[in-house]
């Protein structure tokens, strides 16, 4: 298992390399957190998930664009979004890789630890803003950045698991 998630500069290489295509790039849109998506286009959007209003089909969002940034240029150190099972396999054929079974990725999340609620031990949640990056603030819409990020961190934001793996709770 890698030390970070797929970053944007890794997954670049991948497609400069094999041409791949998303899915979000073959269907031509994805899901973006509304307080990302540019009042503009938010008139735009004509259709929800009932319950999940805060998601909002974006036309041309992909791992190229994913919103709040136009171009992925500026966030290459963070972790690759919108890329789907399919588009992860393809990735991890072409780096010699596979994707971890959820037992697997249970216990490389954990960092060694056993009986604790928190990856990084027993710690209550007020850490978590210190620890990963999560939503801080009031669910959907009053977002706070207690841990200088609104959305995505960069991929070596936090200190790392007992294993090494770094965001393992968190940024995606």
């Amino acid at each position: 298992m890698d030390p970070t998630e797929v970053t944007n500069r890794h997954f670049r290489a991948f497609v400069e390399d094999t041409g791949h295509v998303t899915d979000a790039e073959r269907y031509g849109w994805s899901f973006v957190y509304k307080l990302f998506v540019p009042e503009d286009i938010v008139r735009e959007v004509d259709s929800y998930v009932v319950g999940s209003e805060w998601w909002m089909p974006v036309t041309g969002a992909s791992w190229k664009r994913p919103f709040p940034q136009e171009d992925v240029q500026d966030i290459l150190d963070h972790p690759v979004v919108h890329v789907s099972w399919n588009d992860a396999r393809a990735f991890c054929t072409w780096a010699g890789k596979r994707l971890p079974t959820e037992e697997e990725w249970e216990f490389a999340a954990r960092g060694g630890l056993d009986d604790q609620h928190f990856p990084w031990g027993g710690h209550s949640e007020e850490d978590l803003h210190t620890r990963c990056n999560t939503f801080q603030g009031s669910f959907p819409f009053a977002p706070e950045t207690r841990d200088g990020f609104l959305g995505t961190a960069p991929a070596r934001s936090y200190q790392p698991n007992g294993f090494g793996l770094y965001n393992t709770v968190g940024n995606v």
